[in-house]
């Protein structure tokens, strides 16, 4: 445990953590694994990509979170005839009406902002998709030879529906790995789709109230990241990584089912968000339950499988758990 972190701070920071958490149950119904997760990569400081069929509230938990969080937030509708322009801006011509002197100035597009919501990243052309590249990496746009900063703090919420339905692109490998999470939404369990039915279809309809403000979430993303990890942890989070891509001494499914294993990104990844997860548990320590239970989120979309592994059927999470299986925690 560093010695920075005080017990009184760390008390405030998970009050307010506690709050955000009861702020977005206002408007969403279940889901805690997707919302902890989430939650997680505000706290990691990384972006989440949130991926499941329409009709399951992956915006309405995005637009919940943006008005939970008193942050400058927008939203950008990915369709097929969106243009690089209108996410990162463009210049116009303005003229002076003093000395009639014309000069081109960099309009700012949407992802000038704190959260950005980027709904249905798979609806848009790859062109399009790479607009995102520099921003979500560098936190900066370059435009006609200047380079631009982003406010702080700069977090991407994508949603994506299933590359089996019409009318998607799949996302370059390159854009995927700037995830750092990759976020499973599946359908809610029966009480809670009947508990969705009650709440979204009466009169009236839960407020969100604002519990955080951009000084907050800075200061707990500098929290999580003076969260304990064991050596031991590291070094097993790092045999996980590793153990991700074929070779001689890979594990047969991970040999059989991957073309392309995960790189050193993924590991840090790994590290951030089980510090993460630690902090939002009210701990000061991260273990390898934290690991595992992230592991799938961090690793499932920077995992390029097989030929066999599709002739299979077997998805990234089962290699995923494989490794979970076969890799030995150091003794």
């Amino acid at each position: 445990m560093s010695a920075q972190i005080s017990e009184s701070e760390v008390g405030v920071q998970l009050a307010k953590l506690d709050s955000l958490r009861s702020a977005i149950g206002q408007a969403v119904v279940g889901q805690s694994d997707v919302v902890e997760q989430l939650l997680i990569g505000l706290l990691a400081g990384g972006h989440c990509m949130l991926e499941g069929v329409p009709g399951l509230g992956k915006t309405l938990l995005v637009r919940t979170l943006g008005q939970a969080l008193a942050l400058d937030f927008r939203r950008i509708q990915f369709t097929p005839d969106l243009m690089p322009s209108d996410i990162i801006g463009t210049e116009i011509l303005e003229e002076d009406h003093g000395t009639g002197r014309r000069v081109f100035k960099f309009q700012q597009g949407p992802v000038f902002t704190n959260l950005l919501l980027a709904d249905e990243l798979n609806r848009t052309p790859p062109k399009t998709q790479a607009a995102l590249l520099e921003a979500m990496q560098e936190q900066t746009v370059s435009y006609a030879g200047v380079t631009h900063q982003l406010p702080q703090p700069f977090f991407v919420l994508a949603t994506q529906n299933p590359l089996e339905q019409a009318g998607t692109y799949p996302l370059p490998e390159a854009q995927l790995d700037r995830f750092l999470l990759h976020i499973a939404v599946g359908y809610p369990s029966e009480a809670e789709e009947q508990a969705i039915l009650e709440q979204t279809t009466g009169s009236q309809r839960g407020v969100v109230p604002e519990v955080m403000h951009a000084d907050d979430v800075l200061a707990l993303r500098e929290l999580a990241r003076q969260v304990h990890l064991g050596a031991d942890v590291m070094s097993w989070i790092n045999a996980l990584v590793r153990g991700s891509r074929p070779g001689e001494r890979a594990l047969e499914p991970v040999n059989r089912w991957v073309r392309w294993g995960a790189g050193p990104r993924a590991g840090q990844a790994l590290v951030l968000c089980a510090k993460a997860r630690a902090l939002l548990h009210g701990r000061l320590a991260a273990t390898r339950d934290d690991v595992r239970a992230l592991a799938a989120p961090v690793l499932r979309h920077r995992l390029l499988l097989s030929f066999a592994a599709e002739a299979e059927q077997r998805s990234a999470d089962e290699v995923v758990q494989a490794l979970l299986d076969g890799v030995p925690f150091p003794s």
